[in-house]
């Protein structure tokens, strides 16, 4: 079955649309213009060819997409000599022999470990001083793996730089091995990273582990890490970012980076390393997970998404008038203007800083158009079960499959999804890294004659008399303690009796922290009733909260026509469907995805009462009766 890509395009007309923002020059002459990430975002080409500047009259600006290049420059060494000291400080003074136009200071030499805050000032004339940085820390802690030496600060004509180093809560420290200065070329000063904000949200987790979605503002954006804020004076947990990517016909998590979140406080001076480097992703949405251990679930203050070097934009402006510069083409090619002739002079080139006007709040996406033909027509005859489907404004839209669905579809292959018109909406299926956690009712314990001397045994209750693998989660209370677990499926004796599911011990020895929960590794079951067994030797039983039960997390991805839609599921000899996935994939990564609900379980639409086997029967009972009238008038005879 075929997708139209005319379908795709309509029902996402707000990614296809232009918009335009305000570009106000600096004055007459060449201009500078740096790219924020609402712009990137605006425009429709990871190239960003689409990109267009034109003045009050409409006439098109020339410009140049300049590339941004790493610093050029060198570092140039310092003679260095103490300054004097106090009980609460102590530093160096760096001469650099003339003055000179840096921009970053780096120390080298010093007795490790060391952890030390500072305060970093500059002169020309050794008189007069401005503080470059008020206050920093340097550190170096191998066996922590964090490492700080070199200081960025904003670029100026210094001869003098002094350091001095507050001792308040640590050793004094010695002259460093060297203190260099790096002096940059002649060009437009190195802008700090661009860093985003990412919307956070947290997501459903396992025991020892904390899963949230981060949320970028925009499609296209060149993250190369991804920072976090956490409170804490002591953090190590490792960490993982993904996103979810197509493969084999479906999407599944996919690594983008993976690193330790380290933080080392040592009175009022604090070494950290909170970043992770990640590959540019392609979805809006990431999954940050950290490994918690035995630690409290983490508390995430807020995420900032740190992107590459971004290209600017060379124009000239001949009379300093407001510009615009639109993007959102996908279809236009980048431009070729004259002005490339002046490419080659731009290392030499001292261009005005031209500003960008505020970003627009993104306007509403106008209604999609009535979807006249989504997919081929569905029979819903051999399909068991169906669910409504909330409606929702015409766009994406993500479906959670709860426990009801998994407990009674073929492995998934036989989900359909039926508009009001009986034809089907084509989805992309997607694995979640994130389980669904599902609690389960209180255990309760089995009859005496279920119960084996020493152990202690309780029934255990699924939502669905059939499920695929899962893991169970134990808790209790109790702080000390040492337990073998064995998870059973209840059989008759004439059966073969308790088929065993999986089991695991379970041991604490920690009276001060609470037991983490126990997991135990299910298999796909096709049963409702569990025995949970439990060997207490002569122990008293352990106190048991409710049970939770984790089971693999997957969505159905697909563009949503407005009207209420049904899914179907539960049906034999039903292959898997086949969407032209080369079409729908990259509209469902390229922006955000609307949560809808499923509604409570229903029967399937059963088949139409003047199908030929209903109109058989019917004529098979009247026959019947007429029969019998026709035998009753004969015995009255």
């Amino acid at each position: 079955m075929r997708l139209s890509s005319l379908l795709l395009l309509a029902a996402l007309p707000a990614l296809a649309a232009e918009t335009g923002r305000e570009v106000l020059p600096a004055g007459r002459g060449p201009q500078r213009l740096e790219l924020d990430a609402a712009a990137l975002s605006a425009s429709a080409r990871a190239d960003l060819g689409d990109l267009r500047l034109s003045d009050a009259t409409g006439r098109e600006v020339p410009y140049l997409l300049v590339q941004p290049s790493a610093p050029a420059g060198r570092w140039v060494e310092a003679r260095l000599q103490r300054t004097p000291s106090s009980r609460k400080e102590s530093g160096l003074e760096a001469d650099l022999g003339a003055v000179r136009t840096v921009e970053r200071l780096r120390v080298d030499g010093l007795g490790e470990p060391f952890l030390k805050r500072f305060r970093l000032e500059g002169s020309g004339d050794r008189v007069h001083w401005t503080v470059l940085v008020p206050d920093g820390t340097l550190f170096s802690l191998p066996r922590e793996e964090l490492r700080r030496l070199t200081v960025d600060f904003t670029r100026g004509d210094y001869r003098y730089l002094r350091l001095t180093w507050d001792d308040r809560s640590s050793a004094l420290m010695g002259l460093p091995g060297a203190v260099l200065a790096f002096q940059p070329s002649r060009s437009p000063p190195t802008p700090a990273p661009l860093l985003v904000p990412l919307a956070v949200e947290r997501r459903p987790a396992e025991p020892g582990r904390s899963r949230f979605a981060l949320r970028l503002p925009g499609p296209r954006l060149p993250v190369r890490a991804v920072e976090v804020e956490v409170p804490g004076d002591r953090v190590h947990w490792p960490a993982r970012v993904t996103e979810s990517r197509l493969l084999d016909g479906q999407l599944g998590p996919s690594l983008l980076g993976q690193g330790l979140l380290r933080r080392v406080t040592r009175g009022d001076a604090e070494a950290e390393a909170l970043r992770i480097g990640v590959a540019p992703p392609e979805e809006l949405e990431l999954e940050l997970t950290v490994e918690d251990g035995d630690n409290p679930p983490l508390q995430l203050v807020q995420a900032r998404a740190e992107l590459a070097p971004v290209p600017w934009l060379y124009f000239e402006s001949p009379d300093a008038g407001l510009l615009t510069l639109r993007g959102g083409d996908p279809e236009r090619a980048g431009p070729r203007y004259d002005l490339e002739a002046a490419r080659g002079s731009l290392a030499t080139a001292r261009p005005a800083l031209a500003r960008l006007g505020p970003a627009a709040p993104p306007a509403p996406a106008p209604p999609a158009p009535a979807l006249e033909s989504t997919g081929a027509p569905i029979d819903g005859k051999p399909f068991r079960n169906a669910r409504k489907v909330a409606e929702a404004p015409p766009g994406l839209a993500a479906l959670p499959l709860d426990a009801a669905v998994m407990g009674r579809t073929r492995g998934l292959a036989d989900l359909r999804l039926a508009g009001p018109d009986g034809r089907q909406v084509p989805y992309l299926l997607e694995a979640r890294d994130a389980p669904l956690v599902i609690e389960l009712a209180a255990l309760v314990p089995a009859p005496p004659s279920a119960a084996a001397a020493g152990t202690t045994t309780y029934v255990l209750t699924l939502p669905e008399p059939a499920l695929p693998a899962s893991r169970l989660l134990l808790s209790t209370d109790s702080r000390l303690f040492e337990r073998l677990v064995r998870v059973l499926e209840d059989r008759p004796a004439a059966e073969g009796g308790p088929l065993l599911l999986g089991q695991a011990p379970w041991r604490h020895a920690h009276p001060e922290r609470p037991a983490p929960p126990l997991t135990i590794q299910l298999p796909a079951v096709a049963s409702a009733r569990l025995l949970v067994r439990i060997d207490d030797g002569d122990n008293a039983p352990l106190p048991l909260a409710a049970p939770r039960l984790l089971l693999p997390g997957w969505r159905l991805r697909f563009i949503h026509p407005g009207p209420a839609l049904t899914l179907l599921f539960g049906a034999d000899g039903v292959e898997a469907p086949r969407y032209d996935l080369a079409l729908l994939a990259p509209r469902l990564r390229a922006a955000p995805a609307r949560e809808v609900a499923l509604g409570p379980a229903a029967p399937a639409p059963g088949p139409s009462p003047w199908r030929p086997a209903t109109v058989a029967w019917g004529a098979l009972v009247a026959g019947v009766v007429a029969m019998l009238c026709l035998l009753v008038r004969l015995i009255r005879k």
